[in-house]
């Protein structure tokens, strides 16, 4: 068995801290006992983004919103999706991931940060969310590991009502709000509901190889007019 080795440590602002390991070519990001990340489960966190596309076939010139980068799964996922004439805004609030991305794990970013649709925002993807009207074509939220603030307590107004109108008022016509989940909740699905959004539930494996646990993944399109 090849030991893990502990490569980096990073802070969540308010919240814990973050540690990068290492295991041969594998990597994994933890935060006190739970496991957010690990390189060798991209399935759940590409199918975020290809069916998030699969929803939004057909429109030009799309703008996406991704919170967070983690280990850029879904954004390179977004990128071979999306076409030339797409813009990705990437919110990453701890800093030291976008230098994991282009340090440790640069084998795992294969250059996605460097693509010219491509800008990331070192900041909270909720104030971003909250600052903006019909900006977005889809919002893509894999931050935590479901519907509340894991990695901090501040993130749970991203699903609380309040945040959930933000995201909908931020959204474009027929935008999709995509939300990953490590596991069910029935009751946050009909919060979407209520909050103005058509859901969908999906569960998805965790491998790309359609192996390992299942997640969830909400696609919540907005209908109806903003009420704002």
């Amino acid at each position: 068995m090849i030991p893990r080795e502990l490569i980096a440590t990073a802070k969540v602002p308010g919240g814990a801290e973050l540690r990068l390991f290492r295991r041969g070519r594998d990597h994994m990001i933890v935060l006190d006992r739970n496991e957010l990340m690990n390189s060798r489960m991209s399935g759940s966190e590409e199918a975020l983004a290809t069916m998030t596309a699969e929803r939004l076939a057909g429109r030009k010139s799309q703008h996406w919103l991704v919170g967070g980068y983690g280990m850029g799964f879904t954004l390179r996922a977004a990128l071979g999706a999306l076409g030339s004439d797409a813009r990705l805004t990437v919110a990453e609030l701890v800093r030291e991931i976008i230098d994991w991305a282009r340090g440790p794990m640069a084998e795992l970013c294969a250059g996605c940060l460097d693509d010219r649709r491509v800008r990331i925002v070192e900041g909270d993807v909720a104030a971003m969310i909250e600052a903006a009207r019909s900006d977005y074509d889809a919002i893509l939220l894999d931050v935590d590991n479901g519907p509340d603030g894991l990695s901090r307590a501040a993130n749970n107004r991203l699903y609380n009502p309040f945040g959930l109108e933000a995201a909908r008022a931020a959204l474009k016509p027929g935008g999709v709000l995509a939300i990953w989940s490590a596991a069910d909740d029935k009751a946050f699905a009909r919060k979407l509901e209520r909050a103005g959004f058509s859901v969908e539930e999906v569960a998805v494996r965790a491998r790309s190889n359609g192996k390992g646990p299942r997640h969830i993944i909400w696609f919540a399109t907005r209908r109806g007019q903003d009420r704002r």
